[in-house]
């Protein structure tokens, strides 16, 4: 099929040129011979080239940049990127689980690979990335010698390109009900199939070394309130020296956290798992004067788009309100926000009208993010979707 066209509109070229890789409708002056999910060259208003990428009409984000440079984007191409990717991933040979190709951040926009143990695990956000992700899963089985490669396309993003859920084996078997990872020695039961995201939440390696370092130093009696604890990472990580309570609202998440637990050998009677709306959870706490020597905060989405910022901005306020209220003094809160539309700096002017209310001090001991895995493109400042704080509570 012969490569379509774009052209911007006169003045705005400048994010292109510094090499961000979305294109909304609003710049584009006209296309022609454009077809949905396939590539195109983009020129500016005097017919410069700038970059080639791939189209789709029916998305707000109408081209996505594969290239700045005039060059073939055929199947050496895609392999030539993926075994970029891929071999530029950190060398931490314990961990089966890791994040081997983060879409426009390693200029691969549209495609998430996950790795969990002899599985890979991918999502096609886009058009074009879904009409490939046959072709991709072979170069991604022969680059990495993986023989099982499953698909999880069943996220919001492809309703706004037009696309169906998908989920089902690209390649190899079909995967079994549990499989088991290791990272930073611990051990999980992930659920590819059914869990959240591709699985589990790979992002947050780093920070659960981090809370185990904290858990380290805490007294034997010391208290862990784990909320939203899907799978029960941050109990895990924090060990069976401290009593941690978790909470979630999924009965499934809940029941492979206690399955977790068993397997790091962890006491069952340090562990306490337990069905609740966190918010509603946080209320009773503090309503019962209950307090804890370290609460996580690791709550899902709450703003995708613009739209939903002020929602959103109730929801991270009460929930820091709270949490800042059952804190111990001298305590901990880690706290998160993985909203895309919810900048660092708002997130922390979310967490600071939550500390005055809450008429507590609190110091920020260090910023947050996503593990090592999950780099963010310098000229994609998007790509840093979750931001958090390590607080000390007075």
């Amino acid at each position: 099929m012969a490569e379509g066209k774009v052209w911007l509109r006169k003045g705005r070229e400048k994010p292109l040129r510094q090499h961000h890789p979305w294109l909304f409708s609003g710049a584009i002056a006209h296309a022609e011979a454009a077809q949905d999910g396939e590539l195109v060259a983009v020129y500016d208003s005097r017919d410069r080239f700038l970059a080639r990428g791939y189209w789709n009409s029916q998305s707000q984000i109408q081209a996505r940049v594969l290239s700045w440079r005039d060059e073939k984007i055929d199947l050496a191409w895609w392999r030539r990127m993926l075994l970029r990717a891929i071999q530029r991933r950190d060398n931490h040979p314990e961990d089966t689980a890791v994040r081997l190709v983060n879409a426009e951040n390693d200029y691969l926009p549209g495609l998430i690979v996950d790795r969990y143990g002899d599985w890979l695990v991918l999502q096609a956000l886009t058009r074009a990335i879904d009409a490939r992700k046959q072709s991709i899963a072979v170069a991604l089985r022969e680059l990495t010698g993986i023989p099982n490669i499953y698909e999880r396309s069943d996220v919001e993003a492809r309703q706004r390109e037009g696309l169906a859920e998908s989920v089902g084996v690209l390649q190899g078997d079909e995967p079994p009900a549990r499989l088991e990872i290791m990272q930073g020695g611990i051990h999980y039961w992930v659920d590819i199939r059914r869990g959240h995201k591709t699985g589990f939440y790979l992002d947050q390696r780093d920070n659960r070394r981090m809370l185990r370092e904290l858990a380290a130093d805490c007294k034997s009696e010391a208290r862990l309130l784990n909320l939203f604890s899907y799978t029960g990472g941050f109990a895990l990580a924090a060990g069976g020296g401290i009593q941690s309570v978790n909470v979630d609202s999924a009965y499934m998440a809940l029941e492979l956290a206690e399955a977790n637990t068993a397997l790091n050998k962890i006491p069952a009677a340090s562990a306490e798992f337990i069905q609740a709306d966190a918010f509603d959870y946080l209320r009773h706490c503090v309503d019962s004067g209950e307090q804890f020597d370290m609460v996580v905060l690791d709550p899902p989405k709450f703003a995708a788009r613009k739209g939903q910022i002020q929602r959103a901005a109730r929801g991270y306020k009460d929930l820091n309100l709270n949490a800042l209220r059952i804190v111990k003094p001298g305590g901990w809160l880690m706290t998160f926000s993985c909203s895309g539309a919810i900048s660092r700096d708002l997130f922390q002017k979310f967490v600071f009208g939550a500390l005055v209310d809450s008429r507590r001090n609190a110091q920020i001991i260090r910023q947050l993010g996503a593990a090592s895995d999950h780099p963010v493109a310098l000229t994609f400042p998007e790509g840093e979707y979750l931001k958090g704080l390590l607080l000390r509570v007075e």
